[in-house]
């Protein structure tokens, strides 16, 4: 019930929000909110931290802007592109990561991703520390163009939902309830017959895919891949959006990705010390929201609930 009403909320809100805000800037929300979504897929469903999700984020952006750029292709061919990428990169850092675990796992994912990001750097067609700009946005079915804000919102907004809908229906499969049971009790798991290493490597690489196309999709909005996307610390800021949201809920990521990227907004004109800000309400949120925000809420209501 209460999913069902936040489900509400939450289409409503997207289907109005570029008449009362900055298209471009809700566009933006929508892409990170995807790319939590997809985190908390791996962390709060299948129990494994990865440092390293940037790097299907922001590999994801560089071949996406240059299928469209360089080759000519539409923006869904040029997401999909991307998507695809991230597919095939998740699936290699998740054949030699998945066999550690704990601070191991996520050393090793990290260790991967700054491979990444150093080819981002060096590579002749990413653009360097430039980024690679001037992506075209191309039109959608070869007649809507998507250099129209609104055209361009409602195509990533329906991209965001495609996204949210692959991960609800994985959450709420037999594949997500045995990835709960893993990250419940793995040894359990393991002696009930279950193949760990390949659900935890399943998880992983539809965490990656989406993360990329939350990349890709950013890229085409934005018209340019930055290097930044694929820095340690946008894997950092995805790791604190889920957790203010609310680790292992369906729309904690959502809210989560909103509050941080809101606060980023509203106080970029304190340069630097934003870092420190986001880095205090992140210390609030774990000290008073131990389960985030959409946590502690359904936590509260289902409390009150059973008390009467």
């Amino acid at each position: 019930m209460i999913n069902r009403v936040l489900f509400i909320i939450m289409l409503v809100a997207g289907l109005g929000a570029p008449f009362y805000a900055y298209p471009v800037f809700v566009m933006d929300l929508l892409c990170f909110a995807l790319f939590a979504c997809a985190f908390n897929l791996l962390l709060g469903y299948a129990g494994l931290l990865s440092f390293g999700h940037a790097a299907f984020f922001g590999g994801a952006a560089y071949i996406t802007g240059y299928v469209t750029k360089e080759w000519g292709f539409g923006p869904i061919f040029g997401i999909l592109a991307g998507t695809g990428f991230a597919l095939i990169l998740g699936t290699i850092f998740g054949f030699l990561a998945i066999r550690r675990q704990g601070i191991y796992f996520a050393m090793v994912t990290l260790a991967l991703a700054q491979i990444i990001y150093f080819l981002a750097l060096q590579m002749p067609f990413t653009g360097g520390e430039n980024g690679l700009q001037g992506i075209p946005r191309g039109e959608l079915f070869g007649f809507i163009s998507l250099n129209n804000e609104i055209a361009m919102y409602y195509f990533v907004f329906a991209v965001f939902m495609i996204g949210f809908a692959i991960i609800h229906r994985t959450i709420n499969s037999p594949f997500g309830e045995v990835l709960q049971a893993i990250r419940e009790n793995e040894s359990r798991a393991l002696s009930l017959g279950y193949d760990v290493d390949h659900f935890k490597l399943l998880a992983f690489i539809i965490s990656a895919t989406l993360a990329g196309t939350a990349g890709a999709t950013k890229a085409v909005i934005f018209q340019f891949a930055a290097l930044t996307n694929a820095h340690w610390q946008t894997s950092g800021e995805v790791i604190l959006m889920t957790l203010v949201g609310g680790l292992g809920t369906i729309f904690g990521p959502v809210l989560g990705a909103i509050t941080v990227g809101a606060l980023s907004h509203e106080l970029s004109a304190f340069g630097s010390w934003v870092q420190v800000i986001l880095g205090t309400v992140f210390v609030v949120c774990v000290m008073v929201f131990r389960r985030g925000i959409v946590g502690e809420i359904q936590h509260r209501l289902l409390k009150k609930k059973a008390d009467k």
